[in-house]
């Protein structure tokens, strides 16, 4: 990526945070966001709502409301019916409709394999930016979804899960962090990300590098989908999954007998995973508060941040 420099510009890709922030306006800058990716479960309503819901996460991660989308789909016209399509679209209008944005276009192309995204724009007071770059030593580290999605897909398209018992990581992927940020706000957090490709080790340590901090995370505290270690058991591993772990050896001190299993389940490669918050120790209980006034379950408090070497993560 060239450098960029003008100081409009208030987020950019240098800290590997979750969008682009563009300042208008004294009290207006936009958040920019583009993601897309292939089909990981059979239904294609749900496909569509998932690959929505993971594309407005990274506005909410920012503490952004969302404007608007427009649609990015390859698709194989001459071997998938395009009433097929159809389904995804409508599951990503709803999940926009939901989100109280509007999808205004988008593009598309022929495509061997089904793709689909959004790019999705939003707003935020160029002063009430959340950042990855803010998590100050001693934080508590919280995270608001359970984590095992890139197992379970794995495992569905390998024929060891039947879809059935998918239900659950459906229900989380296609559920929008619109509360859970309405939550961080008002809670007062000093930085959040959202859990995704990179997996929750990858976005805390991109979220660590970018604060100048470390982490000690408690690996029992961190919530797991139903069935993900069984379909891991069965070898039920993303190919990403693998990347992310090899590409943080550096970063990440495991106790000694660890297993490899449990190393590999915290790297899997998310979609539409929940916020990793940082924030305040004595603001946690805000934090729970105003979760449940969204109806959402209560985060689960995984870690807190540390003084030390920027971006070392210490796995207890």
């Amino acid at each position: 990526m060239p450098l960029v420099s003008d100081p409009r510009i208030l987020v950019d890709a240098a800290n590997r945070d979750d969008a682009a922030v563009f300042q208008v306006a004294p009290d207006r800058a936009l958040v920019a966001t583009v993601d897309f990716f292939t089909p990981i479960v059979d239904d294609a309503y749900d496909f569509g709502r998932i690959a929505a819901a993971n594309a407005f996460s990274d506005v909410y991660a920012m503490g952004a409301a969302p404007l608007f989308a427009l649609n990015i789909v390859g698709w194989p016209r001459e071997r998938l019916p395009l009433d097929l399509l159809g389904a995804v679209l409508r599951g990503g209008a709803d999940v926009a409709h939901t989100a109280g944005a509007f999808v205004v276009g988008g593009h598309s192309v022929d495509d061997p394999e089904p793709k689909y995204g959004m790019v999705v724009i939003g707003e935020v007071h160029p002063e009430r930016i959340v950042t990855n770059a803010g998590a100050r030593p001693g934080d508590v580290l919280a995270l608001t979804k359970p984590i095992g999605t890139g197992i379970l897909t794995t495992a569905l398209k390998n024929d060891l899960l039947p879809a059935a018992l998918l239900v659950d990581a459906v229900t989380s992927m296609t559920t929008l962090n619109a509360g859970a940020a309405r939550a961080m706000l008002a809670a007062g957090v000093h930085a959040a990300t959202d859990i995704t490709g990179f997996g929750l080790l990858g976005h805390l340590q991109s979220l660590l590098q970018a604060s100048g901090v470390a982490a000690e995370l408690d690996a029992a505290r961190v919530p797991v989908l139903p069935h993900t270690r069984d379909m891991l058991a069965r070898g039920a591993v993303p190919g990403g999954t693998k990347r992310n772990l090899e590409s943080l050896a550096a970063s990440v001190h495991f106790p000694g007998g660890f297993p490899r299993a449990e190393q590999l389940l915290l790297a899997d490669a998310q979609t539409s995973g929940g916020l990793l918050i940082a924030l305040a120790a004595e603001r946690v209980d805000r934090l729970q508060e105003a979760l449940a006034r969204e109806s959402l379950p209560p985060a689960a408090v995984i870690g807190r941040v540390r003084a030390e070497q920027a971006g070392t993560i210490f796995v207890r």
